[in-house]
């Protein structure tokens, strides 16, 4: 049913955590599985220096978690925020048809999270994307 690298991920989750003061935060949730997530990330010259999560949720909902942290980590916020939940979960090997709600919370809390620090900027996201490249 889940490809090996979805295993992986879910067993030994990577980047699992708080950042206690982090620039940007995301929380989205899929009220018809109960799947939370929460993305945590730190900018550092417009691009995410750092990020962590913490998921609520089935192991496909941790194994895209974890796996959308290692495809944000140092890409610049412009090219990080248009993280599809393809891509997330073409990076795992796929996920059963069942389980792509979870690719699009972890794509969605990435960009709620850049989208969260782009307003902590006080600027409109676009104009917050030209000044970090």
């Amino acid at each position: 049913m889940y490809s090996e690298l979805v295993m992986q991920h879910f067993s030994n989750p990577h980047n699992v955590g708080v950042i206690e003061d982090a620039d940007g935060v995301g929380k989205v949730g899929n009220p018809m599985c109960g799947d939370v997530m929460e993305m945590f990330i730190k900018v550092k010259d417009g691009r995410i220096d750092d990020v962590k999560f913490r998921t609520f949720g089935c192991g496909a909902a941790i194994a895209t978690s974890s796996i959308a942290t290692e495809m944000i980590k140092g890409k610049p916020l412009d090219e990080a925020v248009k993280l599809s939940n393809k891509a997330v979960a073409d990076a795992l090997g796929g996920l059963p048809a069942q389980k792509m709600h979870c690719s699009n919370l972890a794509a969605d809390a990435v960009r709620a999270a850049i989208e969260d620090y782009w307003d902590k900027q006080k600027k409109p996201a676009q104009e917050a994307r030209q000044d970090d490249e």
